[in-house]
């Protein structure tokens, strides 16, 4: 249902799949990338820069808010 239509599109996906260690953080909570190291990661793959303007954004989104569900989820 969500896997990417475009190359460009899974070229995005890897990368964020690639990004874990890219958080930024408060304590107790996500915040979002380092979006300079995750465009710099995608450059050297090689990753359309417009895709990941496009792509990124919403792809963030979704992990901040899941990512702290379940941080949340967590504490009880």
């Amino acid at each position: 249902m969500n896997r990417p239509l475009t190359f460009e599109g899974a070229q995005v996906w890897d990368l964020a799949q690639r990004l874990g260690g890219q958080l930024r953080i408060l304590p107790g909570a996500v915040i979002g990338w380092d979006m300079g190291a995750a465009l710099a990661l995608g450059r050297a793959l090689g990753v359309p820069p417009l895709a990941m303007a496009e792509f990124l954004p919403p792809i963030e989104a979704v992990m901040v808010r899941k990512t702290n569900e379940t941080l949340a989820a967590e504490r009880g």
